[in-house]
């Protein structure tokens, strides 16, 4: 198989669930700091030696008990809450019915590989994959009830987030979580290839019926998008080695409308049914022609670049039009993107499809080291 080829991780089996787990969580002058990223740097099997002695410091501590954790934190101005517990992967879907986590974009099977071996020689889970879901009125009604209360940790990081944490242990509400989430589905947000590198752990570590093990589970951050969502934003494209005229004959190939207009006309014309492209010069909008359930980004990929007559021999990504905009030129255009709705991309994933790469943008991501969950000491899973 070409290296560079994505392919479509395994589904996690319902129900869904999330496991307490002792968390580990940095003193907050270390969270957010830049520095602390080589914490988690190689060499890999020294991590957990590293982190001992951070404890012995007092940059680092452990909690003695599980828990679940309510996790708030804001940044630039958007506040998100999110239940962060132990997922657990230990059982594959065999039916699209009986999924209970969704991924929508493939992962290069190498970088799966990598990250799964990262993560045993640390012993670690260094920070939650980003889950979203829609979750239930008496859910919703319940985490508001622990968000009620004095948080147990609050802090502001070196990044500037603010951070609320709310361990909780009490058995009726963890029993009331359980319920709640049993019957859910949620979509992965941000950690396509943490998530691939959790069910390879898994894989290659699993235990002997009725012994769970460690890497059964895998540390993830599970939102409601109804109650505090993230931002979805676009990832624009550039295409490089294709011209607008390129673009003009590859829609009037397809039967879609291409038309010139200024800058600004373009700009404000870009949707779920239009893109705008330039060259840096001129400035195009191409009408897509897509269904209900079809992204634009997938209309772009699948179709209009196929059928361009050159290139592009490369595809840049660019989380901001700044950045696309300083790569056009005659023969590098920019392709500005629409940001698809959560929803979208749920019936997407539902309708076992997958996205091209780099089609979401979920924001904002909480800053590294405020809950770390080891390898090293993790609770079994319930059955």
């Amino acid at each position: 198989m070409d290296a560079g080829t994505l392919v479509t991780p395994p589904y996690v089996a319902g129900p869904l669930r999330l496991e307490p787990f002792p968390a580990l969580m940095l003193v907050p002058s270390r969270v957010g700091d830049p520095s602390t990223g080589r914490a988690f740097a190689r060499p890999y099997k020294d991590v957990s030696a590293r982190l001992l002695r951070w404890q012995g410091k007092g940059l680092l501590r452990r909690d003695d008990e599980p828990a679940l954790y309510l996790h708030e934190y804001t940044a630039a101005g958007i506040t998100v809450r999110g239940l962060v517990g132990a997922l657990d992967v230990s059982r594959r879907a065999t039916r699209p019915e009986d999924r209970a986590v969704l991924p929508h974009e493939g992962i290069h099977p190498a970088q799966a590989d990598e990250l799964a071996d990262r993560m045993a020689e640390m012993s670690l889970n260094p920070a939650p994959i980003l889950l979203v879901h829609h979750g239930s009125e008496r859910l919703r009604d319940t985490l508001a009830a622990v968000a009620g209360r004095a948080p147990d940790h609050c802090f502001t990081d070196r990044s500037e987030q603010l951070h609320r944490i709310w361990a909780i242990r009490d058995a009726a509400v963890l029993e009331v979580i359980a319920d709640e989430l049993a019957g859910s589905r949620a979509l992965i947000a941000d950690g396509h290839h943490r998530y691939a590198a959790y069910l390879r752990l898994q894989r290659r570590e699993a235990g002997a019926a009725g012994a769970p093990r460690a890497t059964d589970l895998g540390l993830a951050m599970l939102i409601d998008q109804d109650a505090t969502p993230l931002f979805l934003g676009p990832i624009h494209r550039t295409l490089t080695g294709t011209s607008l005229d390129d673009l003009r004959a590859a829609a009037q190939d397809l039967g879609l409308r291409f038309r010139e207009q200024s800058q600004e006309q373009a700009v404000a014309a870009l949707s779920t049914t239009h893109l705008a492209a330039t060259d840096g010069r001129r400035w195009a909008v191409v009408t897509l022609d897509v269904g209900a359930d079809e992204a634009a980004v997938e209309a772009l990929h699948r179709r209009i670049v196929p059928a361009l007559p050159h290139g592009p021999t490369t595809i840049g990504y660019h989380h901001s039009v700044d950045d696309a905009l300083k790569r056009a030129k005659r023969e590098d255009i920019a392709v500005l993107m629409p940001a698809p709705t959560v929803d979208l991309v749920i019936r997407v994933a539902e309708a076992d499809r997958l996205l091209p790469e780099k089609a979401t943008s979920f924001q904002p991501k909480p800053s590294l080291g405020v809950l770390i969950r080891s390898l090293r000491a993790s609770p079994p899973v319930r059955t």
